[in-house]
């Protein structure tokens, strides 16, 4: 037998480690497409400040790690599937034969159709390599320009902010977050980053780059729809992320936005499983699909696609929507539905002053979701009273006039 894992990310690298040890005598090969250790996408942004060295990016520190567990761990990129033959075939000619295969490949950053976005001085910042680039250029006083204000781009952020460059972030959505926080959440955080010294542009969208030369020095002019000219050093772009299926196209496997897979991570073609960002699973608040670009999600798939793999069913319970970011001190969270049901119930209350929002969606006496704004205390509970998906009873009213108690309805019920 043949475990191959493509991908060599947290769900990759999981899953690797799983399949040996739930099947100690068969062979398990590690892909990965980078010529990197496998590493974490998630500790760049410590990189990029020096908390970290490039060793501090690495999944395992150990040297040797995969050796010792009988991981045979190859690097290279594939270019298509044959899954009559069992057998993947590599960029550069190479093959490898499998008996189970589980698709990690992951996800890569989406280039917005904008003019000049290959000029030298962009860069995503998705790779270690990238990272190295934007330290070349992020010197302290640099102008900056950062295309996005999602998720992985405030992470992003911060970083850029601690070098001390002079940071500009458009964005085209009218809030910050805005696929995690809601107007008031957002709103908050853009006047948060404005009082740290950023110049946040919401509702404005990057028209062109053109290359320009001051004092000289090569730099870019970055045009702004409302006929802005922004100067800049570096621009980064992190405009949303894809998932790597291209090499499926030919194949038997059903992708839509990733892999189509069961409650078992199995694909439609069934020795090949998928996990992580490219893995189009099951969803823990619709019982719909969706794909979940989050690494909790990630590493559990790739567990839980292994065990299965290996003949050791488990069945998967649903990834659910969650986001922990700190931006600059002040840190936002986002679980479950946090838009709200059809029918649902939503208790809220905002300090605007006090940089501090807390809004619950209820359906029916169950909470779904929530937002939190500016508190670290016992965000936790929140998480555990979605996924738990417990019955406040009496609870729910308490909390629509009061939604800071959601400590005391978890202990209480708890009892």
């Amino acid at each position: 037998m043949t475990y191959v894992v493509v991908g060599a990310g947290p769900a990759g690298v999981v899953a690797a480690e799983t399949l040996r040890k739930a099947d100690p005598n068969t062979d398990v090969v590690l892909i990965g497409g980078e010529a990197e250790p496998p590493y974490s996408r998630m500790a760049i942004p410590y990189y990029l400040t020096g908390k970290v060295e490039e060793a501090g990016t690495y999944l395992r520190k150990t040297d040797g790690h995969y050796d010792t567990l009988g991981i045979q761990y190859r690097q290279g990129r594939v270019k298509s599937i044959d899954a009559d033959a069992g057998k993947l075939n590599l960029e550069g000619g190479d093959t490898q034969d499998y008996d189970q295969l589980l698709i990690a490949t992951g996800a890569s950053p989406i280039k917005p159709p904008v003019e000049g976005l290959d000029l030298p001085g962009v860069h995503h910042c998705w790779t270690l390599e990238d990272a190295r680039k934007i330290i070349e250029l992020a010197h302290e006083g640099a102008d900056v320009v950062l295309i996005g204000a999602g998720f992985i781009a405030c992470i992003i952020l911060e970083s850029l902010v601690e070098r001390g460059v002079n940071l500009t972030v458009v964005e085209m959505e009218d809030r910050m977050l805005p696929r995690m926080m809601d107007e008031t959440g957002g709103d908050m955080i853009k006047r948060w980053c404005e009082k740290k010294g950023v110049n946040v542009r919401t509702g404005a969208r990057v028209t062109k780059l053109e290359p320009r030369s001051s004092d000289g020095e090569d730099t870019l002019t970055v045009d702004i729809d409302n006929g802005d000219q922004l100067p800049a050093h570096l621009v980064v772009v992190a405009a949303g992320v894809k998932s790597n299926t291209g090499f499926l196209d030919s194949s038997a496997v059903e992708v839509k936005t990733g892999i189509v897979v069961d409650n078992h991570l199995r694909s439609s073609v069934s020795n090949i499983y998928a996990a992580g960002d490219c893995a189009e699973g099951p969803d823990f608040s619709t019982g719909g699909w969706m794909v979940h670009a989050i690494q909790p999600t990630a590493t559990e798939h790739g567990r839980i696609a292994a065990m299965n793999m290996a003949g050791k069913p488990i069945e998967y319970q649903g990834s659910l929507i969650m986001n922990v970011l700190d931006t600059m001190g002040l840190v936002s969270v986002s679980y479950g539905a946090w838009q709200g049901v059809e029918g649902g119930d939503r208790a809220e209350v905002a300090d605007e002053h006090g940089f501090r929002y807390l809004r619950l969606e209820f359906d029916g006496d169950v909470l779904v979701g929530c937002l939190s704004l500016g508190r670290t205390d016992h965000v936790g509970v929140l998480r555990g009273l979605i996924q738990s998906r417990r019955h406040l009873g009496e609870w729910k009213d308490h909390l629509m006039v009061d939604p800071h108690r959601f400590m005391e309805a978890y202990v209480d019920g708890s009892q």
